[in-house]
């Protein structure tokens, strides 16, 4: 599981088509409280907007989640953070 935060939509004119009704976005992840890499996202709650803190399911798991097509991605957005906390090192 990630964690990330949406930054912003992707745009395809031609695009495989399990695709079809999925919203795509783009998601920079999050790790030990830095921001990592940006990936394109498949958004599994048809709700997430830019500067959303969401939680991200990667490999065979993003593409299963949508339950009718399994389109071919890496990541899909599966739910939305309101909070986290970090513990402090000793």
């Amino acid at each position: 599981m990630y964690i990330g935060r949406v930054e912003g939509t992707v745009v395809s004119t031609i695009k495989d088509p399990a695709f079809v009704g999925i919203k795509l976005l783009l998601v920079r992840l999050i790790e030990n409280d830095k921001p990592t890499k940006l990936v394109v996202a498949g958004d599994a709650t048809r709700q997430a907007g830019i500067n959303d803190l969401v939680t991200c399911i990667g490999s065979k798991e993003a593409a299963l989640i949508f339950r009718e097509v399994h389109p071919p991605c890496d990541v899909t957005i599966t739910g939305f953070i309101d909070e986290y906390n970090l513990r402090e090192k000793n």
